[in-house]
C-alpha cells in the first residue's frame, strides 16, 4: 500500500491534473499509478509531463533514453521504475533481454549506447561530478553537447520518478522486476 495517496481515478484527482491525466489515458490506454501519484501536485505533473514531452523530441534517441531509465532505476533501487522501464524497454523500445540485463549493469551491448549508459551511471553514482575521462569517453562515442545535456536531463527526470516512487512506496502496476541491489 502506498504511503502517499494515489487517486483511484482521473476524476478523483485535483481539477488541474485531470486534463493531463486524460491525455495520458488517451495515449497509453491506462493511467499508471505513478502518474496518478504525481497528479497530487498539478505543478509536479505539469513539470514531469513537460520534461517527458521535451525528451520525446530530443536528439537523444528513444531507445537510449529507455536504457538510461533502466540503469537509473537499478542504481537508485527503484522497483517501480525498473519494472515499468523493463516492460517499456521490451515492448516499446524493443530491447532484448540481454540488452536490458546489460543496461541494469550500467552498460549496453551496442558500442555507442554503451558510452551513454556508462556516462548516465557515472552521473548517478557521482551525483553529477563526472570526471574529464568520463566526459571524454561519451564525446568520443559521438555524442555532442546537446545529447550530453539530454542524457543529464533523462537522468534527472528518472531520478525524480525514482525518488517519488520510493517516498510513496508506489504499488507496482507492471510485471515486477526487483533491483539487484538496494540503493546505497
Amino acid at each position: 500500500m502506498s504511503r502517499l495517496h494515489i487517486p483511484p481515478t482521473v476524476e478523483a484527482s485535483p481539477d488541474r491534473s485531470r486534463s493531463p491525466l486524460n491525455a495520458v489515458l488517451k495515449k497509453l490506454g491506462t493511467v499508471p499509478n505513478l502518474f496518478r501519484l504525481v497528479a497530487n501536485s498539478p505543478a509536479a505533473l505539469e513539470g514531469y509531463l513537460g520534461i517527458g514531452h521535451a525528451l520525446s523530441s530530443a536528439t537523444l534517441d528513444a531507445r537510449t533514453q529507455e536504457r538510461i531509465a533502466i540503469v537509473v532505476a537499478e542504481l537508485n533501487g527503484c522497483a517501480y521504475c525498473l519494472s515499468a522501464h523493463s516492460y517499456l524497454g521490451r515492448h516499446v523500445a524493443r530491447l532484448d533481454d540481454a540488452e536490458i540485463a546489460a543496461n541494469r549493469h550500467g552498460a549496453s551491448n551496442h558500442p555507442r549506447a554503451d558510452a551513454a549508459i556508462r556516462f548516465a551511471a557515472a552521473l548517478v553514482l557521482d551525483r553529477g561530478h563526472v570526471s574529464d575521462a568520463e566526459l571524454a569517453a561519451v564525446k568520443a562515442a559521438g555524442y555532442g553537447d546537446a545529447e550530453i545535456v539530454e542524457i543529464v536531463l533523462a537522468v534527472a527526470l528518472n531520478t525524480f520518478t525514482n525518488y517519488v516512487n520510493e517516498v510513496a512506496q508506489t504499488e507496482i502496476d507492471f510485471p515486477v522486476v526487483k533491483p539487484a541491489r538496494a540503493a546505497a
